[in-house]
C-alpha cells in the first residue's frame, strides 16, 4: 500500500518530466564515439567509460536538495 505523505524531504531541482531524451542523446554520443575510435585504432582499442562522453549537470534533472526539518507538511504530501 503506498502512502500518502513523504518521509524524506528530498526533492529533485527539475521542470521536466523525464531524463529518457537526455540518456537516449548521451548513449548515441557514446557509441558514435567508441565507433569511431574502434576504426581508428583497430587491435589497440581500448574501451572508456560511458560517463566521458557527458556530463549529467546538464540534463534536464540536474540534482536532488534536502529540505531539513523546516519543511511545511503541504510540501510532503504526494
Amino acid at each position: 500500500m503506498s502512502r500518502s505523505v513523504k518521509k524524506t524531504p528530498i526533492f529533485g531541482h527539475t521542470t521536466a518530466d523525464s531524463e529518457a531524451e537526455d540518456k537516449a542523446a548521451w548513449h548515441r554520443r557514446h557509441r558514435a564515439v567508441e565507433r569511431i575510435r574502434l576504426q581508428a585504432s583497430g587491435e589497440d582499442y581500448q574501451a572508456r567509460s560511458h560517463r566521458a562522453n557527458s556530463n549529467s549537470a546538464t540534463f534536464a534533472k540536474d540534482g536532488k536538495h534536502y529540505w531539513g526539518a523546516g519543511i511545511d507538511t503541504e510540501h510532503m504530501r504526494k
